[in-house]
C-alpha cells in the first residue's frame, strides 16, 4: 500500500453513541530540552487542546509534537513564543478545538557564590510554567520552589534564657570573675557557656505567579534572586568554615516564624512589575515537631 494511502481510522464515520466534548486531549511528560534565560533546562512538557466537537474521534497529536520541537531550537523561550505555539496548536485543529494549553516542568540551575569565600556551587530550583490560550485570551502562571533556612524565634529566646542562667550560675559558683574580661571571654568559648542553641529547619517557599503576557522573558532568575534577598537565609552550596559562620550569623540575625517568612515575601512582590497576582505558601519542616508549620497567602489571585 502506498504511504499516501495508509488507513486513517480517525476519518471514518463516528460510530460511538456517547458523543461528548472533552476539556483536554493531548500528551504528557514529553522530554524536551529548552533554553530559558540562557539556561538549558531538561524539561517534561504537557501539551493539550480541547476537543470541542462532540463527534470527533480525536486530535492530531503529531501536529502538537512537531510544533513543540521548534521550541527546543529557540535560544531563549519567551511567553510570546509560547503564545505563538498555542496559536499554531489551534490553527492545526480548526473546527476541533478552541483552547490550547502547554505545561513545562523542569529545574532551573544557578551557580551561586559562597557567602564569604571564593567558592561557588550549583543550586537547582524546581519550576512549573503553565500557559493557556482561549478565544485570544492568553494566561501564564509560573511556580517556583525556593529552599531556605529558618531559625525559630521562640527557640532562640529560650536558648538565650538558658545561657543567661548559665552565666549567672558561673558567677555565683565563682567559676568566673565578671570583672575579669579575659576570664569571661575564655568561659564564653566553652560548652558550659553556650548550653543551648535554637533550632533551625530547612524550609520551602512555594511561589506561584500570574505573569503579564507582555513580559519579554520568563523571569525565573529575577524571581529567585528577589525572593532569596527577602528571606535572607537561602541554603548554601560549597562552603568553608568562614561561610558556615556567616550563615550562622545570618540565621541568628533573621529569626522567623513561617508567618514572618510569608510576610517578607508578600511585601517583596506586592508591587513587583510583570506580575498581576500571586499565591504563596511557606513550609517550615520542623526539627522540633514531627509535623510542619505552614503559612499561605495571596494577592489578586
Amino acid at each position: 500500500m502506498n504511504a499516501l494511502q495508509l488507513p486513517d481510522v480517525s476519518s471514518e464515520p463516528f460510530l460511538n453513541m456517547h458523543a461528548y466534548p472533552l476539556d483536554w486531549v493531548g500528551m504528557e511528560n514529553i522530554a524536551l530540552p529548552i533554553q530559558i534565560q540562557n539556561t538549558l533546562c531538561a524539561s517534561k512538557v504537557n501539551a493539550y487542546v480541547s476537543l470541542d466537537d462532540p463527534q470527533a474521534k480525536g486530535i492530531h497529536m503529531s501536529r502538537l509534537y512537531t510544533r513543540l520541537l521548534e521550541l527546543h531550537a529557540l535560544p531563549d523561550l519567551t511567553l510570546s513564543k509560547i503564545y505563538q505555539a498555542l496559536q499554531d496548536f489551534l490553527a492545526s485543529h480548526t473546527e476541533l478545538s478552541q483552547q490550547a494549553r502547554l505545561d513545562i516542568q523542569a529545574e532551573f540551575n544557578l551557580e551561586q557564590p559562597a557567602l564569604v569565600s571564593a567558592l561557588s556551587g550549583w543550586k537547582s530550583y524546581p519550576f512549573n510554567l503553565s500557559c493557556k490560550l482561549s478565544e485570544h485570551t492568553f494566561e501564564a502562571e509560573l511556580a517556583i520552589e525556593i529552599t531556605y533556612s529558618s531559625t525559630c524565634p521562640c527557640s532562640a529566646a529560650l536558648a538565650r534564657d538558658l545561657i543567661q542562667k548559665s552565666f549567672q550560675d558561673a558567677i555565683d559558683t565563682k567559676k568566673i570573675n565578671p570583672q575579669n574580661t579575659d576570664e569571661v571571654m575564655a568561659w564564653l568559648g566553652t560548652t558550659d557557656a553556650i548550653v543551648a542553641t535554637p533550632h533551625s529547619q530547612r524550609s520551602f517557599a512555594q511561589l506561584r505567579f500570574k505573569l503579564a503576557p507582555c513580559l519579554q522573558s520568563i523571569p525565573i532568575r529575577q524571581f529567585i534572586s528577589h525572593a532569596e534577598q527577602a528571606l535572607t537565609t537561602p541554603v548554601q552550596t560549597a562552603v568553608k568554615r568562614v561561610d558556615e559562620q556567616a550563615f550562622a550569623l545570618a540565621n541568628g540575625q533573621n529569626l522567623m516564624f513561617c508567618e514572618d517568612a510569608l510576610r517578607r515575601l508578600y511585601h517583596a512582590f506586592v508591587n513587583y512589575s510583570g506580575i498581576s497576582g500571586f499565591n504563596f505558601k511557606v513550609i517550615h519542616a520542623e526539627s522540633l515537631h514531627a509535623h510542619d508549620a505552614v503559612a499561605q497567602g495571596s494577592w489578586q489571585w
